[in-house]
């Protein structure tokens, strides 16, 4: 049975090895050097996530090293990345099954484990293949907490360590085995005092390496989040917390972009923000209360917490308002209450009532994620899909707008990002790329909106690049040159397309 676990979440994926690579899949991947060479992989442990000349930083070495070993044996075709994404989704549901059998027993354990396979929030991150990053963390993060249980301290370790180079969040395997620690300590010794230093200097080490690779993007923060204080970031991130809940409970609204519109905007206490707060409370109520009875769901309350908390803006903002793929170990809490309602109902219905009512709930979760795997087909395929599900996107006509603009379908394009602009008026990316758009025709309505860019970000490239043109155009040499050459000192990179300008 525990087999129909991994099958289940490989079967699901499977039909993605007839799509390309979407979205961040083509810089990560596709056109990152790094990613294609075993060798220069290794070598990528000292460089950021993002290769140049984006500017995203992080520092996820084993996630690039695992590309590139798909680059080498499938030649730089898709699919063996997308067969190698469903093999460890599959691996990840096992692990859950293995995760909770000791207090939920094997008929619940494994509905926990269909649940988690196959529930729709995780497709973004195993249909998309840079969704890789949050695969393997989780991963790394169940086997780690299993390795402790078993006392092999060395692998636990090593285990922590993977999940922690695979993406950010792994650093939340050390506190997860002490959790899980104290919750069977009255099954087993406690884990000895050596294994905690060497999980702590191993956290240590990693967030050193954080800093002084990736954490070049770390000042980014979400659009939405730009000048906010705390209160304001609150205002944000609360009703974030509530639509990530209701997407864990009834994934019907499912989307590639939460910005602005697409989650409302709010200010000042609404009741999106109370109801967000109501599931922080209840989140910590209910972890602490179930620590005794339902240890299984302390654990994954405390997992799912834990490693959404990196991107949820409670504490500090982050670079989004929320992503489905920053959910994937989330979705462990529904599919552990699930679990729970399994074991309940196991006591009280015949068994045949159980497994028809578990068999119902994962044919509709399997359904929904089938029907929304098709969505990342193509990059083609993922705009109109966005476009359609969720037309109050300003991101999904800014993107419009670029792939317009790209066709040389300038009409269109203005359109597109003048829709864009309406809807949210706050990103500098956009309305930078909106001036620079058009100052490349000449349009006196690039100045304010550069200016408007630089207002947000004074170093916005685009904004900048819009500016020098604007200058260029005027004569006014002395205005583009000193743009040119600050722009040169912020991206280097960017000198040769001003100096084409200046030549």
């Amino acid at each position: 049975m525990r087999a129909l676990v991994f099958l289940a979440a490989f079967a699901l994926y499977l039909p993605t090895a007839r799509f390309t690579f979407v979205q961040d899949d083509r810089l990560i991947i596709e056109h990152n050097p790094t990613a294609h060479s075993l060798g220069m992989a290794v070598r990528g442990f000292g460089e950021p996530y993002w290769p140049p000349p984006n500017q995203g930083g992080l520092y996820r070495p084993l996630t690039i090293l695992s590309y590139a070993v798909d680059w080498q044996l499938g030649g730089g075709r898709a699919w063996l990345f997308h067969i190698m994404n469903a093999a460890w989704g599959g691996l990840a549901a096992l692990l859950v099954v293995l995760l909770v059998v000791p207090w939920l027993g094997e008929p619940a354990a494994i509905g926990v484990g269909l649940v988690f396979a196959l529930h729709p929030v995780h497709v973004e991150a195993v249909a998309g293949i840079v969704g890789r990053a949050d695969l393997l963390a989780a991963v790394g993060i169940f086997g780690s907490v299993l390795c402790a249980r078993r006392r092999a301290w060395t692998a636990a370790t090593l285990c922590a360590i993977c999940a922690m180079f695979s993406k950010e969040y792994g650093v939340a395997a050390g506190p997860l085995i002490l959790v899980d620690d104290l919750l069977r300590r009255g099954e087993t010794r406690r884990y000895p005092p050596g294994f905690y230093a060497s999980l702590a200097l191993a956290t240590a080490a990693f967030l050193l390496a954080w800093a002084r690779i990736g954490s070049a993007g770390a000042g980014d923060v979400a659009p939405a989040l730009l000048g906010a204080g705390p209160a304001g970031r609150l205002a944000v991130a609360l009703p974030a917390v509530a639509r990530a809940a209701w997407l864990l409970v009834w994934p019907s609204d499912l989307s590639a972009d939460y910005g602005p519109q697409v989650i409302p905007s709010y200010s000042g206490v609404s009741p999106a923000a109370l109801a967000g707060l109501v599931v922080v409370a209840a989140t910590l109520c209910v972890a602490f209360l179930a620590r005794r009875r339902q240890p299984a769901l302390t654990l994954a309350l405390v997992a799912g917490a834990v490693c959404y908390l990196p991107t949820s803006n409670l504490l500090f903002p982050s670079g989004v308002v929320l992503a489905e793929r920053n959910l994937y170990v989330t979705v462990l809490i529904v599919a552990v209450l699930v679990g729970c309602g399994v074991q309940y109902a196991g006591a009280r219905w015949s068994a045949r009532t159980t497994t028809l009512a578990m068999a119902v709930l994962c044919g509709v979760l399997a359904v929904r994620s089938a029907t929304r795997i098709s969505a990342w087909r193509d990059n083609r395929t993922f705009l109109l899909t966005l476009l359609a599900e969720h037309p109050e996107s300003y991101h999904a006509h800014a993107s419009a707008a670029a792939v317009l603009a790209g066709t040389h379908d300038t009409a269109d394009a203005r359109a597109e990002y003048a829709r864009a602009d309406s809807l949210f008026p706050g990103d500098p990316h956009e309305i930078g790329a909106y001036a620079l758009f058009l100052a490349e025709l000449k349009d006196s309505g690039a100045v304010a909106l550069a200016a408007r860019a630089r207002a947000l970000r004074p170093r916005e490239e685009n904004a900048v690049r819009a500016q020098f043109l604007i200058a260029v155009q005027r004569g006014d040499r002395l205005v583009a040159q000193a743009l040119a050459d600050s722009a040169g000192s912020w991206y280097e990179w960017s000198k040769p397309w001003f100096q084409g300008y200046l030549r």
